[in-house]
């Protein structure tokens, strides 16, 4: 992989994904934080719901990433095992969210390790492999276009 040893770990190089990623980890940070204090059912299923709905979004983005570059077409195997996980995460975070909506019980403990699990997997495996192969394509985008500029 090609980081730099200053850049934060979980940074792809992606502008937008990587703003959003810090929207998650942070939403993830608080709820750490909050669900260790509250043992209440609504707060777990309060960040569960926002957590999903954010993560659907961000899911959204990098996808459309993936079909403007080539990602699919260029590494399908890794883009496929990609979406397969933000699947997973949404079934799981629906599956937790209706387990508190029919007021079973749900173990915060194994909630934040499930949610921190996924986080430093993906954000800090798949969705780096991710972000190399955009910042590529955008470099050799970007050089196409000035040897297209140059050859005018």
């Amino acid at each position: 992989m090609n980081r730099s040893s200053g850049r934060t770990p979980w940074k792809t190089g992606v502008a937008l994904i990587d703003q959003q990623h810090r929207y998650l980890i942070d939403t993830l940070r608080n709820a750490n934080l909050r669900l260790l204090q509250d043992h209440e059912g609504a707060l777990l299923a309060e960040i569960a719901h926002e957590l999903l709905g954010y993560a659907i979004m961000h899911f959204e983005t990098e996808e459309e990433c993936m079909m403007r570059y080539g990602y699919g077409t260029a590494r399908p195997e890794i883009a496929a095992a990609h979406i397969a996980q933000h699947r997973d995460f949404s079934r799981r975070v629906v599956a937790i969210c209706d387990q508190l909506r029919e007021r079973q019980q749900v173990s915060r403990i194994e909630v934040l390790r499930f949610l921190n699990g996924w986080l430093r997997n993906h954000v800090l495996g798949i969705d780096q492999r991710l972000g190399d192969f955009v910042r590529a394509a955008e470099t050799g985008a970007a050089a196409d276009s000035a040897g297209e500029a140059r050859d005018r």
